[in-house]
């Protein structure tokens, strides 16, 4: 059995047969999915889908790439939804800042206030953030520590495989592995894998993105979770089934909500 802890099933690529991918992951052990908020124009399918499956929650936060769109008061709206479970993704993203000078730092800065803005809502509510972090490790460290993030915890989504993180799970906050870990390029990450405290460690698609290995090239669905965790169980040299059980634990741990369907 295994939980999916990011899947975008509220993707345009799942407008024709969201109901069979679904079902298919379903057929193939995934028994769990959490549709993360990362644009406030997608939230209303999440929200569909998690009434629709007793399986499926969602969450409600702003991506770094749509800090344009923040609305504290639309997120607040979602978030008190019974199957809203998180705030996020939320986080930093430094990979396509502007090229000029000025409009970068403003950029920056920016991101900062609403990646904060959403660490106090998550506080407020009780809730735990899904964070997204891209070239941008250390001020992410640096904002959940000083605003003591750790009250919620969470999960640092599509771990990026950078040491400077691993302090993290001291704070209440776990590390979701995905696709990139079957790529023959994820060298860091496969060195990583064995640092991450076995009690934070999470699995994700990330789906439709970063299709695991042998299906690259392919749209990406939750049933893929399961080549994630074959790898994990490869490489840290663990029964499959003992990865499985583990991440489920783990994944009930910090989203409370699964504990009542699995």
């Amino acid at each position: 059995m295994i939980i999916d802890s990011h899947c975008h099933l509220d993707n345009i690529q799942y407008q024709d047969d969201i109901d069979e991918v679904i079902n298919r992951a379903l057929e193939n052990g995934v028994k769990g999915f959490l549709i993360p908020g990362a644009d406030l124009k997608d939230l209303p399918k999440a929200l569909k889908l998690a009434e629709k499956y007793k399986e499926v929650f969602f969450s409600a936060g702003v991506h770094p790439y749509d800090i344009d769109t923040y609305d504290k008061k639309t997120l607040e709206e979602y978030l008190t939804h019974p199957k809203c479970i998180a705030v996020g993704e939320c986080g930093l993203d430094y990979y396509r800042l502007p090229e000029d000078e000025e409009e970068k730092k403003e950029n920056i800065r920016v991101q900062k206030e609403v990646f904060i803005d959403q660490v106090e809502l998550a506080k407020k509510l009780k809730k735990p953030l899904i964070i997204h972090i891209r070239e941008a490790s250390n001020d992410s460290k640096i904002i959940l520590e000083e605003y003591k993030a750790k009250e919620v915890g969470g999960v640092l989504h599509c771990y990026n495989a950078s040491e400077h993180l691993l302090p993290l799970a001291k704070h209440n906050f776990y590390f979701g592995i995905g696709g990139v870990l079957t790529f023959k390029n994820a060298r860091k990450l496969v060195e990583v894998l064995p640092k991450i405290p076995l009690e934070k460690l999470i699995l994700e698609t990330d789906c439709p993105y970063l299709t695991p290995h042998p299906h690259r090239g392919k749209r990406n669905e939750p049933y893929y979770t399961v080549f994630v965790a074959q790898k994990v169980a490869e490489l840290l040299e663990m029964p499959l089934s003992e990865v499985e059980r583990l991440t489920v634990n783990n994944t009930k741990e910090l989203f409370k909500q699964f504990s009542t369907i699995i």
